[in-house]
């Protein structure tokens, strides 16, 4: 079985680093799935999720902000403004911000950067489509 060598980088450091069969992320041009010796590809990623398919055929999932995909016929490297494993997501954290910046937004008043804010809703949003769909995959 052919495989790729993965690795996940963010601003605050190595998140994945190991050997796959297939690697499915969130380019800004839509999901894409990458294959051992796929043709190679450099794009930008949009905030939703990494989900990495090892050897053994687990699934590790990342959930990744803004960045860089680079894909070679046998590696792919993320490089992520920001990337946390799914475990470690914390969803009261991201209600809170949810609520925050639909609160901002409605508001419509004062200094307020709304193409920032816009884009902390979506991040908030995105981790939470992510973790009510983990949820549901370990329910079934």
């Amino acid at each position: 079985m052919s495989t790729l060598h993965v690795e996940v980088v963010s601003a605050e450091g190595q998140i994945y680093s190991g050997t796959a069969q297939m690697v499915f992320a969130p380019a800004v041009e839509g999901e894409v799935g990458i294959a051992p010796r796929h043709a190679p590809l450099l794009t930008m990623i949009r905030p939703g999720e990494v989900r990495i398919r090892d050897e053994s055929g687990a699934e590790h999932h990342i959930f990744v902000t803004t960045g860089v995909l680079e894909v070679q016929p046998t590696a792919v490297t993320i490089l992520a403004d920001t990337a946390v494993r799914a475990a470690d997501l914390d969803e009261a954290a991201a209600i809170e911000a949810k609520r925050r910046a639909e609160e901002l937004l409605a508001k419509r008043e004062g200094d307020i950067d709304f193409s920032l804010v816009q884009s902390e809703l979506l991040e908030a949003v995105t981790k939470l489509q992510m973790i009510e769909r983990l949820r549901r995959n370990i329910r079934h």
